[in-house]
């Protein structure tokens, strides 16, 4: 890749040792003669990312959520190093920062374009969600009623908690505590989870890119709550339907060129097995 000239620094100062971090990082960039600009502030003002080559996020997963939009608006990558708990988005560890930052500098890394979810809950309210879609009572945790066509075919009514409509990148987060599948990031589909369905044999269904979801509330006195990525509301019209399908943008994110999906997801969960020598590497 080429090497990076510009770099935007995002940094979530509540994080320990997040503050310290960025300074070696900056100053690792200075060095290598790249223009730097910095800032805590959230969320980022309208344009900051112009004219930058990536911006490097150092936070959590929840401070990449908080950058995700405007990264897919100017399509400068991010760079995000983590300094929160599970980091399934910040996939860089502070040691491996400090260990490679400067040859990822000089262009030594990939891009992985994650799909990003559009949603629309009526004329001028309408946002974008790197991992997911929850739509919910607005008020109480009680049971709601929401009818679901796909392409206006009827899927169903559900009879739940609310519904989670989650990216593959997503697949990790509230799709997976919810009882959703793990899905691949390469993979261009939407999963549907449902929280605490009435009728148990009410599972996910996973749709084909291109399908338009509409979703319809079917509870007398209910208002619903549609969060995107947990951090933004949707303002939802009585009798409004919501709209959700794949984007035509992705979010740009950087890896190392040696970045596996699976050892991020071993590690992370917890999951047994260790990486080998494939066969075909041995022959």
């Amino acid at each position: 890749m080429k090497p990076l000239r510009k770099l935007a620094f995002v940094i979530n100062e509540e994080k320990a040792g997040a503050a310290a971090l960025a300074r070696e990082l900056m100053a690792t960039a200075r060095r290598g003669g790249l223009g730097v600009k910095s800032t805590s502030r959230f969320p980022l003002p309208a344009g900051y990312l112009r004219g930058c080559d990536a911006c490097c996020v150092i936070g959590g997963d929840g401070t990449l959520l908080g950058v995700a939009r405007e990264s897919v608006r100017s399509q400068v990558p991010i760079i995000g190093i983590n300094r929160g708990s599970l980091g399934f988005l910040t996939t860089f560890s502070a040691e491996e920062a400090r260990a490679h930052f400067a040859e990822l500098l000089q262009g030594e890394y990939r891009i992985a374009h994650r799909s990003m979810l559009d949603c629309s809950t009526g004329p001028g309210s309408h946002d974008l969600a790197l991992n997911d879609v929850l739509i919910k009572d607005a008020v109480n945790s009680r049971l709601v009623r929401l009818e679901v066509f796909a392409d206006d075919e009827l899927v169903t009514e559900y009879y739940c908690d609310g519904l989670i409509f989650s990216t593959p990148t997503g697949s990790t987060a509230y799709n997976l505590s919810a009882g959703g599948p793990l899905i691949h990031p390469g993979a261009e589909v939407i999963a549907m989870t449902p929280i605490c369905p009435h009728t148990l044999s009410n599972r996910s269904i996973i749709f084909r890119q291109g399908t338009r979801l509409r979703v319809c509330n079917r509870s007398e006195g209910s208002q619903l709550l549609v969060a995107m990525d947990g951090q933004r509301n949707l303002k939802v019209g009585v009798g409004s339907p919501i709209e959700i399908s794949i984007s035509k943008r992705t979010l740009p994110l950087v890896q190392r060129p040696d970045y596996s999906h699976f050892a991020v997801v071993r590690t992370k969960l917890k999951w047994s097995g260790a990486a080998v020598e494939s066969p075909k590497n041995r022959a």
